[in-house]
């Protein structure tokens, strides 16, 4: 069973969102994928993700109702097969904790798994207003759905 992580800053809103609609998609496809999110700050530990994204994910028919926020730890090198930040920072912060070539190589910016090596960003809706939430959440469910795609 293949085994992936979603990362963003606090673990609030993106990677939560992203890990969400992965469970959502595995259960609709029924897909052989263990999923989890952390954030690279530990502002947030514990806590549900960020009202604005739970309201805009359950609008739109996924769930996040369970989650809660943690920290990246070095050990999630060795608990996931794969490892996709959010954005820029994010990948700098994860590869700086990296301590060997194939740690690293589990690293990548989750956007460039569908748009090829595009180097985007997911952008973070948090200082933003209700349409960026939901423009994150059609962005990220895009990009899951065709994730899975390839995973079926």
């Amino acid at each position: 069973m293949q085994k992936i992580l979603f990362v963003c800053l606090g673990n609030i809103c993106r990677s939560p969102l992203a890990e969400g609609i992965m469970l959502h998609l595995k259960q609709k496809h029924n897909l052989k994928l263990e999923i989890d999110s952390a954030g690279t700050a530990n502002y947030h530990v514990g806590e549900a993700p960020d009202r604005r994204t739970i309201a805009n994910a359950k609008k739109n028919g996924v769930d996040l109702s369970s989650l809660r926020a943690r920290q990246f730890h070095v050990s999630d090198f060795d608990g996931f097969d794969s490892i996709y930040v959010m954005d820029k920072n994010n990948l700098r912060n994860v590869l700086s904790m990296a301590k060997t070539p194939t740690q690293k190589d589990k690293v990548e910016l989750f956007l460039n798994t569908v748009y090829n090596g595009q180097n985007q960003e997911v952008p973070d809706p948090y200082y933003g207003t209700e349409d960026d939430f939901e423009a994150v959440f059609k962005l990220l469910y895009a990009a899951c759905e065709k994730f899975a795609e390839r995973l079926k």
